[in-house]
């Protein structure tokens, strides 16, 4: 009877010894999980989350063991984003992660609680944070506005066509993109060139415009980056191509869609620096104190074969200044 007692007591203090541990272990055993909001589709955004991926993995994450990626993708329909963002957010999601200023608008009105990384063309001019030193809210993360990038592109794509006078500037508009064609109509006007400005607000639109581009005898294209394009930039590609004019575009994305030419931030580069955003998150920081970062890395992506069809030689000196020429 004595030793049932006895051990009874020993197997009442073991256990009231072993609780703590019990719950600490239970706590260091969450695994964090991130909500991945994509407006376009899985193979449209490969690169990019491969990119995010291999950045968790440089901070010591394994998928599937020390954090969870939960994916959800719009397909080019911007009405799905609120319903995919609401899943993300019954998971719930520890931090969620979103490309692109439609996705991040539903986002922030699904959400001021959990932390939002975003990669975003102009976060301050779209209205998505107050600042980029300070953005307050729950998002931070990275922006691919820098004042000189539309001057940039329209210098190249002057380059690659030494006749070029008139250059048409295809932009969205319900998309926030003021600042890109503020500058790009100044740097058409410091480069001497006539600039065409064409907002569409469809697809619908899109064989209306080019047509407009035809009649005003427009040698080259600019388009204005917004969602909508980049979710249908094969057929903007193809229109380029069809109606004979060298067109510039933002990511390079376009170019493997057949686009001739994209200069741009490295946007593999943004996602994969995402990563650090979500790891100090996930250390305890907030994203009101987490600066905005801008793009450090730039590339001029060329695809060889569109020149071809479009008759056009590009110049070696811009096939030099290259990082990727496409054949």
């Amino acid at each position: 009877m004595w030793c049932h007692t006895v051990g009874g007591i020993v197997t009442l203090m073991l256990s009231l010894l072993m609780a703590p541990l019990t719950s600490q272990a239970q706590h260091a055993a969450h695994v964090p999980r991130l909500g991945l909001l994509m407006p376009g589709s899985a193979s449209g955004y490969a690169s990019r989350l491969e990119a995010f991926r291999h950045g968790l993995r440089d901070l010591g994450y394994v998928e599937g063991r020390t954090i969870t990626l939960e994916y959800r993708f719009a397909e080019g329909q911007a009405d799905r984003l609120p319903a995919l963002v609401a899943e993300l957010v019954r998971l719930p999601v520890d931090v969620l992660v979103v490309n692109g200023t439609v996705a991040i608008r539903p986002a922030q009105h699904a959400t001021t609680t959990i932390p939002i990384v975003m990669v975003a063309a102009d976060p301050v001019g779209a209205g998505l944070v107050a600042s980029l030193a300070r953005p307050g809210g729950n998002s931070t993360g990275l922006s691919m506005m820098i004042p000189d990038l539309s001057g940039k592109r329209l210098e190249i794509l002057k380059e690659a066509v030494p006749t070029l006078s008139r250059v048409a500037a295809l932009w969205h508009r319900d998309a926030p993109v003021g600042p890109y064609l503020t500058e790009t109509q100044a740097a058409a006007q410091a480069l001497g060139l006539q600039l065409q400005a064409l907002a569409v607000q469809s697809p619908a639109e899109f064989a209306q415009a080019f047509a407009a581009m035809t009649r005003a005898h427009a040698d080259a294209l600019v388009v204005i980056p917004s969602g909508l394009f980049f979710s249908h930039r094969r057929e903007l590609a193809e229109l380029a191509v069809q109606h004979r004019l060298p067109a510039m575009f933002l990511e390079r994305e376009f170019v493997d869609a057949g686009g001739l030419m994209a200069y741009g931030p490295s946007l593999s580069d943004l996602s994969r620096r995402a990563a650090t955003y979500v790891h100090k998150i996930l250390q305890g920081a907030k994203p009101a104190d987490l600066p905005v970062e801008q793009p450090t890395k730039f590339e001029l992506v060329i695809n060889l074969k569109t020149a071809k069809e479009l008759g056009l030689t590009i110049p070696p000196t811009v096939l030099f200044q290259a990082d990727e020429v496409m054949k």
